[in-house]
């Protein structure tokens, strides 16, 4: 069984590895609604119970899934889910809202597609366009007084966004993408350690390109990495010997490359002075359970030597630049109501 561990100084205990379910709806192919079932199945067994999700992921489709897999077993998980990404303009007009009254539908209408009365973590989906900080986290605030929230977090914040939210309500969580080839969180976590807020990482595994199994060339048109730009052409070319590296430490180690990235995510915990829950995705009970074997996996000081510096060989964008300037991690950057930063 997964041991359990509390993110920051919030006092809420969740698995030390969760589970991200978005990929069951959405992003790496067709929705699979039977395979994502048994998945979420196989993590309970294994006592994986801190489950991810979003509005976003396929417009409903994924809270409705995650709700259906957990009914009748409500006290054995905790649910983890956000807002803010309104997608009913079609994709290509999506807009970042945090205003106040859409704050409280959103959360309304999560807990019906959920099917519970309260939700463990609710997560801002990124910081809004359309207000300050300051008016989403105190929606988000009411909505702990209501008793319909347990725990507040963010996605994608920057250290300036996080102190002007924390000071509204405490903050639990900050999700960011964090990887072997992804460490722009590492920004914001001497903030997050002053805080007291815990790290939950999502994409550990690099969207499954660190696992050393994704053959580019046969992702589906209704896969995005398809044309993301570190997955697609040269760069893509290039990164290649990223996964390479990845996949000699597992050689030698005699584990998965998939264990050995997320052993180094959970390794930085002590460095970076936070707690870390990491939700890799997959629809596959297998990988599951291979991922969860990671939490056992100690990466020795040649292993750390060999995949410390990986991060400064990746090619490309994390993301299309429409998406990109959605994500803020520019720590001390200005901004104002309207405006969106890229990532550094």
């Amino acid at each position: 069984m997964i041991n359990r561990t509390a993110l920051g100084s919030s006092g809420l205990t969740v698995s030390a590895m969760g589970l991200g379910c978005m990929g069951m709806s959405e992003s790496y192919g067709a929705a699979d609604w039977d395979g994502g079932l048994a998945t979420i199945d196989r993590a309970l067994e294994l006592g994986v119970t801190f489950l991810d999700t979003a509005d976003a992921y396929g417009s409903g489709h994924n809270e409705v899934l995650v709700g259906r897999a957990v009914h009748g077993r409500r006290d054995q998980v905790r649910l983890a889910t956000k807002f803010g990404i309104d997608r009913s303009a079609g994709d290509r007009a999506r807009r970042i809202r945090g205003a106040r009254d859409f704050v409280l539908r959103s959360c309304d209408a999560s807990l019906l597609r959920l099917g519970v009365e309260v939700i463990d973590l609710y997560y801002a989906h990124r910081p809004p366009q359309d207000v300050e900080i300051e008016e989403t986290v105190g929606a988000m605030a009411e909505l702990v007084e209501a008793g319909k929230v347990r725990h507040l977090g963010l996605s994608e914040i920057d250290g300036e966004l996080l102190r002007r939210a924390h000071a509204v309500h405490p903050i639990t969580a900050v999700q960011s993408e964090y990887s072997l080839w992804t460490r722009d969180v590492e920004a914001v976590t001497p903030v997050m350690a002053e805080l007291g807020v815990g790290l939950v990482p999502y994409s550990p595994l690099g969207r499954g390109f660190l696992t050393g199994a994704l053959d580019r060339s046969t992702l589906g048109e209704k896969d995005f990495r398809r044309t993301n730009p570190r997955f697609a052409g040269e760069a893509g070319e290039a990164n290649e010997e990223i996964a390479a590296t990845v996949r000699e430490v597992a050689g030698r180690l005699g584990a998965t490359p998939a264990q050995v990235a997320l052993a180094w995510v959970y390794a930085q915990a002590e460095r970076l002075g936070v707690t870390v829950a990491a939700i890799p995705g997959t629809r596959s009970p297998a990988r599951l359970e291979q991922n969860a074997a990671a939490l056992e996996l100690t990466l020795d000081a040649e292993a750390l030597a060999a995949l410390d510096p990986l991060s400064d060989r990746v090619r490309g964008a994390r993301y299309l630049p429409a998406h990109t300037a959605e994500v803020a991690l520019a720590e001390g950057s200005a901004r104002t109501p309207g405006t969106v930063r890229a990532h550094r």
